[in-house]
């Protein structure tokens, strides 16, 4: 029988949960597990009608299922705040619809909150972000409480990390890799997961 001690409890991290559409999951996720702090990044697929639904199923549409990828992440060493500018760094958050060349109600943009106290925190980001023009349109992110979510099928975990040289990779993930390890070299981990 193995006991912990309270000052053992109190060293391990309290850890949170978001989950987060910003257009194909295969981007959000590479950006976000670059992040020092992201302990685990799941793409799926959030919200929606249809118990287990394939991607075939949510490409056509009528799921009502968004690509998105659940995070847990250690708020002591990556804050909320900072976790939603790297994902609205990422993504277009006034396209309804739509991301790039990605079309269609799965690629929305969504923020599913599962943590007391990230609504509040989440809503007044966005205010922010919408009174400092940075995007120039109105923000149409939505933003609800998380009602289900599915794991993606295992080829789509971690698709960026096994499959580099794929043609779309190359030219929609890479450059939003990018753009993270420039925008945001302070929060990259140091190793990778």
């Amino acid at each position: 029988m193995t006991t912990s001690s309270p000052a053992a409890a109190a060293a391990q991290p309290e850890l949170e949960t978001i989950t987060l559409a910003g257009g194909c999951f295969w981007c959000v996720e590479a950006a976000l597990l670059a992040l020092d702090g992201v302990l685990e990044a799941t793409s799926g697929y959030a919200q929606g009608h249809v118990d287990q639904p394939s991607y075939e199923q949510v490409c056509g549409g009528t799921t009502g299922h968004a690509e998105a990828v659940r995070v847990r992440f250690d708020p002591q060493r990556l804050s909320l705040r900072r976790l939603l500018d790297v994902f609205f760094t990422i993504h277009d958050p006034t396209t309804p619809n739509r991301q790039g060349a990605d079309v269609g109600p799965q690629y929305r943009s969504g923020i599913y909150l599962e943590q007391p106290g990230h609504e509040q925190a989440v809503r007044d980001h966005v205010r922010e972000l919408q009174r400092s023009g940075r995007h120039g349109q109105p923000i149409v992110t939505e933003i609800e409480a998380l009602r289900v979510f599915w794991p993606a099928e295992d080829y789509h975990q971690r698709y960026f990390e096994h499959h580099p040289e794929q043609g779309y990779c190359q030219v929609v993930i890479a450059p939003k890799l990018a753009k993270v390890q420039r925008d945001f070299a302070q929060q990259l981990a140091r190793a990778p997961r």
